[in-house]
């Protein structure tokens, strides 16, 4: 049977009819693309997260903020998941949507550069653990770490460490497991990781109740909604009910904030003289593991960096295409190792932290709207990440204004403490909040208002399709 679609081969419903039609073959494999996601869950930045809360605001309310954090993620991620898969949709292909191409490069340059932030974090973590070990100054151990690292993420390198994750992982929840059994042998057993309880209670006038504060620190790290959606991007839709509960799910987080958070909590209460930082805590591992210690960061940490290179460069590689300048992937993993040894040269928990900080506004925003968008959307009405950008407008009214608003509000909350200090935990505390929800409010109701601009998707005339393949 001949086609009817004239010269219009190549309009967005085509593409999109296209490209559902094919198989996923050329996708990753339900327990490849779970363990290379898992291999996340290995970051000690989420060691340290932990104990910094419990700190601050006391064991139980980090227990019940852990146990939020962990029920709320797992509900979000388990919307934004399927639409990935079943579109394969990237954060920046996804941005196309809500924001405009144009609009888009302010999401993905704030993905690229939180997850370099990561990297920077995670790549200090086993330089400082070689410095301590080994006596090297930070430079060179920082050299090391980067130049060794950035090899391994283009092509083959990274498809390998995908496959030997299944090994890392374990190591790491082994690792970080017999590193309690030997400080409690080393410095016996203290209680007071289960119940430390600060000097002063967090009021709700302050920013409190404690819970809810511990729970709003952990939004600070909703990145890991975007990563979830360039990693599921790369599955079959066969396998979605298995990703949506499980690799996406629940169970991620329960090892991701469950099982490190305790980890750290432990080891911070436990171990003498250890601040709650990932140096502190690493240090304190050094100081009584050695070697040892050193071998479990290496094994951990070059999987989790290999995921944040990754993420860095091609969200580079995607911002910089959208302002037309196309380069090949391997420049882009450059640049990235070069930015990270840089800001590594830096004291990075001083400078850094504030930038995830405030970075950490714009990404609240976007997840809110994309989460929105995902839940109104019906599933006709879900765009395949295979359409070229030039069936897209630059700017989308709709995502445009949420996020503007959103951002605007929660920027302002943020400086609620330099505004007068005794407001400073509620600007911390409910900028998140606030930012999350204003968005997803203005979203919503944009989508109703405005139903021409719930897409950028350039509308082109409907044809009849008697024949894809003709």
């Amino acid at each position: 049977m001949s086609s009817k679609l004239g010269t219009d081969n190549d309009s967005p419903a085509v593409i999109d009819a296209k490209a559902r039609a094919g198989n996923d073959d050329d996708q990753m494999s339900r327990l490849r693309l779970m363990m290379a996601w898992f291999g996340v869950s290995s970051a000690f930045f989420y060691v340290y997260v932990a104990a910094s809360l419990t700190e601050a605001y006391g064991s139980i309310n980090t227990f019940i903020g852990l146990g939020l954090t962990i029920l709320a993620y797992g509900a979000i991620n388990a919307v934004l998941s399927p639409y990935a898969i079943n579109n394969r949709t990237t954060v920046a292909e996804f941005s196309r949507t809500t924001l405009g191409t144009r609009g888009s490069v302010i999401a993905i340059i704030v993905f690229a550069l939180i997850a370099i932030y990561y990297a920077v974090f995670e790549g200090s973590i086993l330089a400082y653990a070689m410095s301590q070990e080994f006596g090297l100054s930070m430079p060179i151990s920082n050299l090391i770490v980067v130049a060794y690292t950035a090899p391994l993420v283009p092509g083959g390198a990274r498809h390998f460490l995908d496959k030997v994750n299944g090994f890392l992982l374990p190591i790491y929840v082994l690792g970080l497991i017999a590193a309690c059994v030997w400080a409690t042998i080393a410095y016996g057993y203290s209680g007071a990781w289960v119940a430390f309880s600060p000097a002063t209670s967090l009021t709700l006038g302050s920013g409190g109740p404690g819970w809810l504060a511990a729970f709003s620190g952990y939004m600070g790290v909703w990145i890991l909604m975007m990563f979830t959606m360039d990693f599921a991007a790369l599955g079959r839709r066969r396998d979605i009910k298995f990703h949506r509960h499980i690799s996406f799910g629940v169970p991620f987080y329960l090892l991701l904030f469950g099982f490190s958070g305790i980890v750290g909590i432990f080891l911070d209460f436990n171990i003498p003289n250890v601040q709650a930082s990932e140096s502190g805590i690493v240090g304190g591992l050094v100081s009584y593991m050695g070697i040892f210690a050193v071998i479990l960061v290496f094994a951990t940490q070059t999987r989790i960096n290999t995921a944040n290179y990754y993420l860095g460069s091609s969200n580079l590689q995607a911002f910089f295409k959208r302002l037309n300048l196309n380069l090949p992937y391997w420049f882009w993993v450059v640049i990235t190792a070069i930015t990270v040894y840089l800001i590594m040269l830096l004291p990075i928990t001083q400078y850094v932290l504030t930038a995830l900080v405030w970075q950490g506004v714009f990404v609240t925003a976007w997840v809110a709207i994309a989460l929105t968008h995902a839940l109104l959307v019906k599933t006709e009405g879900e765009e395949h990440g295979a359409i070229d950008d030039k069936h897209y407008r630059a700017f989308n009214k709709n995502g445009l204004l949420a996020w503007a608003v959103a951002i605007v509000v929660g920027l302002i909350m943020l400086q609620f403490g330099h505004i007068d200090p005794t407001l400073a935990g509620i600007g911390r505390t409910w900028g998140p909040i606030a930012t999350a929800m204003l968005a997803s409010l203005i979203y919503a109701v944009m989508w109703v208002v405005n139903p021409a601009d719930r897409t950028a998707l350039i509308k082109s005339p409907t044809r009849r399709i008697d024949d894809l393949n003709s």
